[in-house]
């Protein structure tokens, strides 16, 4: 079990990848950073935070998952944000190699051309790669959309809230076996 801290952070990422994750699907996640990541570009800043769904209709095309209907429904109304995930960021690594991010393929929903645009983009080749245990919250916290949640930025400050006991969507063993089949695919 994880209870996450009162102050919460947010993570911005595609609804469909918070799904995959939440879904247990991926443990993976994958970044370069957005316009507004400032000077030194994205970083890993939190070891926990919640799973901030990002909602446009492109993405669906853009990764090979199925949503559930939660999602589906929550894509219908994006001026409410639906979390129902947290993630405990277990380690992080940069690669610059495209051979070993096109290797990362089994472990994720995107598809390769996502992962070419944003192995390519900026003036650096190459993603920030991110192992997280997801954990499901015990009930979905429904946010209003405001505009301090947009942005080409990855993280957001959250208003506070207690979590209660999030439980992991992996089991210890299914979340080892991925973790060392990773650290296996990237060394």
């Amino acid at each position: 079990m994880l209870r996450l801290k009162s102050s919460t952070v947010g993570f911005k990422e595609w609804s469909l990848v918070c799904d995959a994750l939440g879904g247990g699907a991926q443990s993976l996640i994958l970044r370069k950073g957005g316009i507004a990541e400032g000077k030194g570009g994205f970083q890993w800043q939190c070891s926990e935070f919640l799973l901030f769904p990002t909602h446009f209709h492109e993405q669906a095309a853009r990764v090979h998952w199925q949503p559930t209907p939660e999602v589906v429904t929550a894509m219908a109304t994006p001026e409410v944000i639906e979390i129902r995930h947290a993630a405990r960021l277990e380690w992080h690594q940069n690669i610059t190699d495209w051979e070993v991010a096109a290797r990362l393929a089994p472990f994720h929903v995107w598809n390769e051309e996502v992962i070419r645009e944003r192995f390519g983009y900026g003036d650096v080749t190459g993603l920030s790669i991110a192992f997280c245990r997801i954990y499901q919250l015990p009930e979905p916290w429904r946010l209003e959309q405001r505009p301090a949640f947009g942005g080409c930025r990855s993280w957001l400050d959250l208003p506070e809230r207690e979590t209660g006991d999030l439980t992991p969507v992996l089991s210890d063993d299914e979340h080892v076996a991925r973790d060392a089949a990773l650290r296996a695919l990237i060394e």
